[in-house]
This record gives C-alpha cells, structure tokens and sequence, in this order.
C-alpha cells in the first residue's frame, strides 16, 4: 500500500474523531521517529510499522529473527527493499538488542511486536541494562469520546495493578507530562475514586487526598489536581454543581487518573465499546515513549499510537 493509501485510510479511519484525526495530521509535520520495533513477526505487526514508516512518522529498525520477518513478508507481499533489519535468534533477544539501541541513542522510541509484554518489559525495565528512569513506568491512554467535548487522557490501566501513592505520584508525572506534549500547557487533573467525599473505608480517598497536598507543596508541577472525584463529578458539571463541588477541575478534566488497573481498564474500555472512543496508548516514565499495542492491534491503532510517541518525543516547535 502506498503511502497516499495509507494516509487516506487513516483520515478515512478518524472522520468523526477529530481530536485523533488533529493528532495524526500533526504526526505528518514531525520528523521521522528512530523506532526499534520488537520482533514484528506477523502480518499486523509488520505492516503497521512499515506504513509508519512510509508515511514518514518514524525512521524504523526491525529488531527480530531476520528468516521470520522476512518469510512474513514474502507471505504478506510486504517490500522490505529499504529497512533496516537486525537480526536476533528469538524474541527474548530481540528486545534486549532493542533497548540496547536506546541505551546507543540510535532510536528514540520503542514499538512492540508480536511478543508479550511481560518480555518486553523484562529488559526496559533490566537493573542494569535497562532503561528505566527515577519513576515508574505506567501507561497513558489518549482518547477521542464523540459525547466529550476534549481528548481525555487515562491513567494507569495497563501496567501498575494496585499502584501505591508512591505509584501513583508517578503515574500522575507521566500523564502531565504526555498532555503538555500534546499542547495542554496545564493539563487538569482528576483523581478518580468512587466518591468525592474523603472517606477513611475507600483507600483511594485518601490517595488522591495526598495527591492534592502533594502538588500543593510541589512535589507534582505541571497540573492542576483535585480529588477524590467520582467520574460523573469529573467530566460533568452538572454532576459537579448538583453535589456542590466547586473546582476547576470538576466537570472539565483532561487526566482522568483511576484507583487501580481494573477500574481504568474497564473505564477506558467501556468508552472505546460503548462510548464510540477511539484510543491509542503508549508507555511513559522510561528514557523513551513505548508503544505497547496488543499483537492484534490494526494498522490504524498502530499508526495513532505511534503519533502519540512522535508527540512525546518530539514536541512541535
């Protein structure tokens, strides 16, 4: 597929999302992202990356057994003719020779392949030949909502399962961090919990009580908090006005930070399938944005995904 192709069914794929359809038009005017991608041994996965990389979104390596990637695409009929390709014996090792590449500064970015996260993980996150950071990794998911006036961002449903406030300092850092780069100079901040009132019985009252304090005394910069807030308080102010809260955030939110994995799992997932939300989601906190899209994410998915990295790492000037 050439890359006009490419690029119309990408705007073919975004016509009524016009916050995801303004990310990936922007993704256009940056320059190419130096992108290992992981062991990219199936037909999505491939493809995906290659139509990134025709289009100019990023410079990509492959990083995989060579036999297989290129078996997979002589099955596929995918050009492989100008990529670059380093070979590994297995996936494991394809993800150690890729985070290497970060460590060299020869890439900017990581894209996952066809193999588990879990892998992947394992050397991002290696004591010494890792590229972990002072803070915790987590992942941010940036959503188009057709019933939201704005994007929203999603904090951690992916990665931290029961994140401690230690946790979730760094999992509000990460989500501030991955708003400003996509222009929001003060990104408002709801700390989620299933009621707004402090309640000793709900843990996450008390965490998000200590995350307000904490961006009070500055030990998080860059937003504007406030919790606990229920997630009607938080994205309708309506909702907000009728149980008398009065706050910047309440009602009006850009990050909406969940107690725990499952509660953002489900929260983000119930917008995509019964919200019409389109979605795309990269890992934040380590020395490069990682782009952790399932093995089975279409090229759409792969290619939104990857402007969110492009944003992360090379913020519009």
């Amino acid at each position: 597929m050439t890359a006009d192709l490419i690029r119309e069914e990408i705007l073919t794929a975004t016509a009524s999302h016009p916050h995801m359809r303004r990310l990936f038009e922007r993704s256009l005017l940056r320059p190419a992202l130096p992108t290992a991608v992981v062991h990219p041994v199936t037909e999505d996965s491939l493809k995906g990356a290659l139509a990134a990389h025709r289009l100019g979104m990023m410079q990509a390596i492959l990083v995989g057994p060579e036999h297989k990637i290129r078996e997979c695409a002589a099955q596929n009929d995918i050009d492989l003719s100008d990529i670059d390709i380093r070979d590994t014996e297995h996936s494991h090792e394809a993800a150690e020779a890729a985070v290497s590449l970060v460590r060299s500064g020869e890439v900017r970015a990581l894209m996952k392949g066809s193999l588990s996260t879990d892998e992947l993980l394992g050397a991002v996150l290696h004591k010494t030949t890792g590229i972990r950071t002072e803070r915790r990794i987590s992942h941010v998911y940036y959503l188009d909502v057709p019933s939201y006036p704005k994007a929203l961002f999603i904090s951690d449903a992916a990665i931290n399962i029961h994140p401690d406030l230690r946790a979730k300092k760094d999992i509000v850092c990460n989500a501030i961090q991955m708003a400003q780069a996509m222009g929001i100079s003060l990104p408002k901040v709801a700390i989620l919990s299933a009621v707004e009132k402090i309640n000793p019985d709900i843990p996450s009252t008390l965490d998000a009580a200590a995350l307000c304090k904490m961006a009070d005394r500055k030990q998080i910069v860059g937003g504007l908090l406030d919790g606990p807030l229920a997630f009607d308080n938080a994205i309708n102010l309506e909702a907000a006005n009728s149980k008398g809260i009065d706050s910047p955030v309440a009602g009006d939110a850009d990050i909406l930070i969940a107690p725990d994995l499952e509660s953002g799992n489900i929260l983000a997932k119930q917008l995509i399938y019964l919200g019409n939300a389109q979605a795309a989601g990269i890992l934040m906190g380590a020395r490069v944005p990682i782009m952790l899209t399932s093995r089975a994410e279409k090229m759409a998915g792969r290619l939104l995904s990857c402007a969110l990295a492009q944003a992360a790492a090379l913020p519009l000037v």
